[in-house]
């Protein structure tokens, strides 16, 4: 190995490490939003849940204000991000195009982010740029799925009421798998996925 790649071996671990730890405050950080909302948490809780001290948490964000703007700007282009990507969400049918994105939405859900999910309910008692953001973000995760439902509504493989009906009970169902799924492990909760998604499909007729 050459020098170069001797030095850059150990910073490519400290970055790595580096991401890996904002990556947790930021869904620490989240998950206790969503759980207590945005007035009722400080740097303090979130160092508290994270086993730190404050001032740990100040090396990577000067106040609380910044953590949570990261936090909503971080897991929700990830969020969406992973579901524009996924293979299974861009090829085949309507319909099987839409089972693979509404199952990789309740796996993200319940595997990763279960609290997390609620930071994206908009309160009315947040701050006017957060409102703003998670609104702007609500926005480009719902075209994931309209754009699918909208395809399928056009070839006749898909029948709804309404589609703005249809893909608010979708939305609305997949934040609660959580609650449903995330005591499951195993076969159980692979079946349980399943089932979830098939119950949303029935929306499409």
């Amino acid at each position: 190995m050459t020098q170069a790649g001797a030095e850059a071996e150990p910073v490519g671990r400290v970055q790595r490490k580096r991401d890996r730890r904002i990556r947790q405050i930021l869904t620490t950080a989240a998950e206790l939003v969503g759980e207590r909302g945005y007035e009722d948490v400080s740097l303090e809780d979130v160092a508290e849940r994270l086993d730190v001290t404050k001032g740990s948490l100040y090396y990577y964000f000067p106040g609380k204000d910044e953590l949570i703007t990261a936090a909503i700007e971080t897991l929700g282009d990830d969020w969406s991000t992973r579901l524009e990507r996924l293979p299974a969400g861009r090829e085949g049918t309507p319909a099987q195009r839409l089972r693979a994105l509404v199952r990789e939405h309740v796996c993200i859900a319940v595997r990763e982010y279960p609290a997390a999910l609620r930071l994206f309910l908009v309160p009315s008692t947040w701050p006017d740029e957060h409102r703003t953001r998670i609104k702007e973000l609500r926005r480009r995760h719902d075209r994931v799925f309209r754009t699918v439902l909208e395809e399928g509504l056009a070839s006749g493989e898909f029948a709804v009421v309404s589609t703005d009906a249809t893909l608010q009970c979708m939305h609305a169902a997949m934040s609660q798998a959580p609650e449903w799924c995330g005591g499951l492990r195993g076969r159980a909760l692979e079946r349980a996925l399943d089932e979830v998604t098939d119950t949303l499909m029935k929306l499409v007729g």
